[in-house]
Formats: structure tokens, C-alpha cells, sequence
């Protein structure tokens, strides 16, 4: 499994921004892609994820703000920010779990100015 993701960058707070991320190699239908991201001295964190069958979960943080959404014909997943704050900036990572896997994107950088 190959994830390629796509999209972040500098904004300024309030603003929005969308992560794309393609995957490839999938073997199985059934599975959660999402995104986490991980600032600086801190854990990786989950963002949000959804199922092949649509079912979506976020964290508190991003509630009401972020919407993710995927496209199972091409086993894409996208990111959509809005009103972002300077506390989301961080590294954004792009993941598949399929049969208890976890398959990792390379990250992208989305930074927030106040």
C-alpha cells in the first residue's frame, strides 16, 4: 500500500486549506483511511478518519471545522480546514488501516499564523 498525500501550506488564521491523499496497492475494501498529524514535541495524534462504508470520527479539537470525506471508486481521502487556528500547525499524515495495518503517507506541512 502506497499513500500520497497532497496540499497543505502556509494561512493565516481563520483561513482554510484541503489535504488530498491518493492511495494505491489496496488489497482489501473494507478499511479507515483518515489523517493524524503531529506537532513539534508532541505525539502523533489522530485528526480524523473514515470508513469504507462512511462512517466518520473526528477529534474534539477539529469538530465543527474540519470535514473529511473519501472517494472508494479512487481510493482517495481528502481534508477539508476550515477556520484554522494557529494550534493546528503541525505535520499532517495521511493513513490507511486495513486487517489491523496501519499504512503511513509522507507528511505535509500546514501552518497557521496569528
Amino acid at each position: 500500500v502506497q499513500l500520497q498525500a497532497s496540499g497543505g501550506g502556509l494561512v493565516q488564521a481563520g483561513g482554510s486549506l484541503r489535504l488530498s491523499c491518493a492511495a494505491s496497492g489496496i488489497m482489501f475494501s473494507a478499511n479507515v483511511m483518515g489523517w493524524y498529524r503531529q506537532a513539534p514535541g508532541k505525539q502523533r495524534a489522530l485528526v480524523a478518519t473514515i470508513s469504507s462504508s462512511g462512517r466518520t470520527n473526528y477529534a474534539d479539537s477539529v469538530k465543527g471545522r474540519f470535514t473529511i470525506s473519501r472517494d472508494n471508486a479512487k481510493n482517495t481521502v481528502d481534508l477539508q480546514m476550515n477556520s484554522l487556528k494557529p494550534e493546528d500547525t503541525a505535520v499532517y499524515y495521511c493513513n490507511l488501516e486495513q486487517k489491523a495495518v496501519h499504512y503511513w503517507g509522507q507528511g505535509t506541512q500546514v501552518t497557521v499564523s496569528s
